[in-house]
């Protein structure tokens, strides 16, 4: 995780932006993959702002055409967490460029089956980060989200890691910019499941038609 997400309009995303503050509401997207564009709540010193940004901390212009591009020599989509605080360019904006992927789902993959993953009854407030580049007359946004170690219980849908989901209590502090003390969130970096997930397998990540039972894995 995570290679895949989606962005729907329905009430469990308003409620999400809701609870974050933000009077708007991030644009559906669907199959969102890294080096795509997607939205993101962040505060860089002068309120949250829901703005756009491209799916990989580090790009670089595309070299056959216009736009941008995911670097191609790393693979910055996701950022584990037991890097943050030593990985060069993780730790250079762990500190103070926090931010909150808002999504409906994200995606996996099992023996070639794509599983549509979410909280029941709720969207997900994904843990990011971000960064801020400046290309001549060019000014634009990337970011990356975070992920755990496995979970014992999320293993057979994959078995690298999880995503570190944020809980509402949680908030206020992650995308505060003046708050640099990052060892208050060591809790948050154990692998764990924050609220029960429902894994349902699904035709493909455009098409979400279910084409089986889901399971529920249930929360620590």
């Amino acid at each position: 995780m995570c290679g895949r997400f989606n962005v729907t309009d329905d009430p469990l995303v308003q409620g999400l932006m809701e609870g974050l503050g933000m009077p708007l509401y991030p644009r559906p997207r669907s199959n969102v993959a890294p080096g795509s564009t997607a939205e993101f709540v962040l505060d860089d010193g002068g309120g949250r702002q829901l703005l756009e940004g491209v799916w990989s901390l580090l790009i670089e212009p595309h070299p056959s055409g216009p736009g941008y591009r995911p670097n191609p020599k790393f693979k910055t989509f996701n950022a584990r967490s037991d890097r943050l605080t030593s990985s060069p360019l993780w730790k250079r904006v762990y500190p103070k460029q926090r931010c909150i992927v808002p999504m409906s789902a994200f995606h996996e993959w099992r023996d070639g089956q794509v599983y549509n993953i979410h909280p029941e009854g709720e969207a997900i407030a994904m843990a990011g980060l971000w960064q801020r580049y400046r290309n001549g007359d060019d000014e634009l946004l990337s970011f990356t989200t975070i992920t755990l170690p496995p979970h014992e219980r999320f293993a057979h849908i994959h078995d690298k890691s999880i995503p570190l989901m944020l809980r509402p209590a949680d908030f206020d502090a992650w995308l505060d910019p003046h708050f640099h003390n990052v060892d208050a969130f060591q809790g948050l970096m154990r692998s764990h499941i924050p609220a029960a997930l429902v894994c349902q397998p699904v035709r493909s990540p455009k098409d979400l038609e279910p084409v089986g039972a889901a399971e529920v894995i249930p929360a620590d």
